[in-house]
């Protein structure tokens, strides 16, 4: 398993975009971050960070990858239930597989309406209403 590899698997999900985020990780969202996307997993792109593959758990799975070995707490996500892989081989490839859909399906469901209703589009208006969302402004 590598980048390349979990780029695959991510991209063969529906509504995936990616984004380099931190200077190092590259970011899988459910939908594009501008129509209020939500991100479900990410990689080292550099070697330079903590962990390989970092991804959402949910509730329900979070603490059963948490006694597999090689598999810890996300820092700073552990809260909202992600799990960092440290090796590539922590998991099996189908494995890993199963987790990135887990993952999606869990953040697609909690997207917002709004979101989901943009995501059922075509892409060309989908692109169009993006562009049309207005920001949210800083206070």
């Amino acid at each position: 398993m590598d980048n390349e590899r979990i780029r695959a698997i991510c991209f063969s999900l529906p509504h995936v975009a990616e984004t380099v985020n931190w200077g190092h990780h590259l970011v899988y969202w459910v939908g594009d971050r501008e129509i209020g996307g939500k991100m479900f997993a990410m990689t080292d792109l550099d070697g330079t960070g903590y962990g390989k593959l970092l991804f959402h758990a949910g509730e329900e799975r979070f603490h059963d990858y948490l006694e597999h070995e090689g598999l810890v707490a996300s820092p700073y996500l552990a809260k909202a239930k992600w799990v960092t892989m440290l090796q590539w081989n922590s998991l099996p490839a189908r494995e890993i597989e199963e987790a990135l859909a887990n993952a999606h399906a869990l953040i697609f469901a909690r997207l917002p309406a709004s979101t989901q209703k943009i995501l059922a589009l075509p892409a060309a208006v989908r692109q169009s209403s993006a562009q049309q969302k207005p920001k949210r402004q800083k206070s």
